[in-house]
C-alpha cells in the first residue's frame, strides 16, 4: 500500500546526523543491529559510512527488505 514505506531522505539525514548511534537503522525497522550500531559507535564511524553511502545509491532496505522511497 502507499504511504507504508520509510523515507530516504528522513533515512539519510539520520544517518550523517545520528548514524555513529544507530537510529537511522531503528528508524527502517532493523533493531538488532541498531542495537549494535549503538553499541559499537557505528563500527567506529565505518559502519555508519557505508549504511549512509548505501542509502545516497538506493540499496539500503527497511527490515521488510523493501527500498527506501
Amino acid at each position: 500500500m502507499a504511504g507504508e514505506g520509510k523515507s530516504k531522505v528522513v533515512a539519510a539525514l539520520l544517518c550523517f546526523f545520528l548514524g555513529c548511534l544507530g537510529v537511522h537503522r531503528f528508524y527502517v525497522g532493523k533493531v538488532g543491529t541498531g542495537v549494535l550500531c549503538l553499541l559499537t559507535m557505528g563500527g567506529l564511524g565505518i559502519w555508519a559510512l557505508i549504511d549512509f553511502v548505501m542509502i545516497l545509491l538506493g540499496k539500503f532496505t527497511d527490515s521488510k527488505g523493501q527500498a527506501l522511497t
